[in-house]
C-alpha cells in the first residue's frame, strides 16, 4: 500500500438535496470544502471551492481514489467545477457501493465504523450545510473550519475504515436490529 498513491476523498455541500430540487440536480449543490489524504504525502489538504482544478488533478494523479458513496455523488457534485468524466479517468474504490453490491442494501459509514473501529463520525452533512449557511450570513471563517474538520474527519474514518478491512478482510457493521454483522471483503 506504501507504494502506491492511495487518496481518501470527501466533500462537503452548499445546498441540500431539497434546495435544488431533488437527487438527480446534485451538480446544482455546490462545494463548501473537500478534503483528501494522500498515503504518498502522509497528509490532509483541505480544498475551498475556489481550488476544485487543484483538486481534480490530485484525484486524476492518485494510483486509486477511495471514498464513500464519492462515485454516485461527489464526482456528480465536482461536474460544474471539473472534468465531467472524473469516475472514468481515475481508479476508484467506492467502499459503499462495493458494500452494497455484496449485501444487497446500503450501508452509512457511521455503521460501518461504530462496529468495526468502535468511534463513528462526529457530525453529520445537516449541520455541515448550517455552518455554510453561517459562514455566508456573517463572512466569518470558523464556521469553515468546522466544515473543514468534520469533513476531514470523515476522510480519517474513511480511510480507518479501508485499512481495517484490508488488516482483517472483513468489516463490521450495525445489522438494524441492535446487532452487529460481518461481510468479508477481498480489498487490494
Amino acid at each position: 500500500m506504501a507504494a502506491r498513491n492511495i487518496v481518501y476523498f470527501d466533500l462537503e455541500t452548499q445546498r441540500s438535496f431539497g434546495d435544488v430540487g431533488g437527487f438527480s440536480n446534485k451538480d446544482k449543490m455546490g462545494v463548501s470544502v473537500a478534503v483528501t489524504y494522500s498515503t504518498a504525502r502522509g497528509t490532509y489538504e483541505i480544498y475551498p471551492e475556489n481550488e476544485m482544478d487543484r483538486l481534480g488533478e490530485e484525484l486524476v494523479r492518485a494510483d486509486l481514489v477511495i471514498g464513500w458513496n464519492h462515485i454516485q455523488f461527489d464526482y456528480p457534485v465536482l461536474q460544474p467545477y471539473i472534468f465531467p468524466t472524473l469516475a472514468d479517468q481515475t481508479l476508484n474504490l467506492d467502499m459503499m457501493l462495493d458494500l452494497e453490491t455484496r449485501l444487497g442494501f446500503r450501508l452509512k459509514l457511521d455503521s460501518v465504523a461504530s462496529a468495526s473501529l468502535g468511534a463513528g463520525k462526529t457530525a453529520d452533512g445537516l449541520d455541515a450545510l448550517r455552518w455554510w449557511q453561517e459562514h455566508k450570513k456573517t463572512g466569518e471563517f470558523a464556521p469553515l473550519r468546522k466544515i473543514a474538520e468534520y469533513c476531514a474527519h470523515d476522510v480519517k474514518v474513511t480511510r480507518l475504515v479501508h485499512e481495517y478491512g484490508l488488516q482483517h478482510g472483513h468489516l463490521k457493521y450495525d445489522d438494524r436490529s441492535g446487532g452487529i454483522a460481518q461481510i468479508a471483503v477481498d480489498w487490494k
